[in-house]
């Protein structure tokens, strides 16, 4: 399975729509797209300046603020369903559906997940793909990555590509990882036909691999 993390900065561009027609055409269980927060997220952070809500109630919004990403997914491709739990995934995908994951049940019912800005959509992408036995997750950003063929997971968190806890959830884990920019969802489809490294991106890999 590959569990693909769509960011929020794709919102309103072409890329967007692109990497959705590429990643529906995998409705046999390949696939699952996780949403991030985007403009759902900023007004999350707007409410939280103008009222002085706690980094916890922040949190919580802004996890739901996912889920609204994804249902904008839905309403632009009508051929994805969204999916809350593990097992509605696996009922779907015996169904032959592409599958959104609306993420808010599963997080907000989780209480050792950290309830602060510094856990983004890339941690939970990560948490989720681990509790799904994925193999591959691919982290899917407006920036290019670099032009190497794998980069320090150290590195991004230290630049902000990726947010602090994402090593933790990241570490160890069985699944590889994939930075990806916006624009090579033209490439996706023979990467997840073939089942192989994907012919996109830059693989990130904790520092002692590199």
């Amino acid at each position: 399975m590959w569990v693909v993390k769509i960011g929020g900065s794709l919102m309103g561009t072409p890329a967007l729509n692109g990497w959705l027609d590429a990643l529906v055409q995998f409705g046999d269980g390949k696939i699952v797209i996780v949403p991030g927060g985007g403009v759902f997220a900023d007004a999350v952070r707007d409410a939280q300046a103008k009222t002085g809500i706690d980094d916890a109630t922040a949190h919580q919004m802004a996890v739901v603020a996912m889920d609204q990403y994804a249902t904008l997914m839905t309403g632009l491709n009508e051929d994805l369903v969204m999916a809350s739990s593990v097992l509605e995934i696996a009922e779907l995908c015996l169904q032959n559906k592409a599958i959104v994951w609306k993420p808010s049940e599963m997080v907000l019912a989780d209480k050792d997940l950290p309830m602060s800005w510094d856990l983004t959509s890339d941690s939970l992408a990560a948490w989720f793909a681990d509790k799904l036995n994925a193999q591959h997750l691919l982290i899917v950003k407006s920036i290019s990555p670099s032009h190497a063929e794998k980069v320090e997971v150290e590195d991004l968190m230290l630049e902000g590509v990726v947010d602090a806890y994402f090593g933790m959830y990241f570490t160890g884990k069985p699944f590889k990882t994939w930075l990806v920019s916006k624009n090579e969802f033209i490439n996706i489809n023979q990467a997840i036909t073939h089942q192989s490294s994907p012919m996109v991106g830059v693989e990130v890999v904790a520092g002692s691999q590199s």
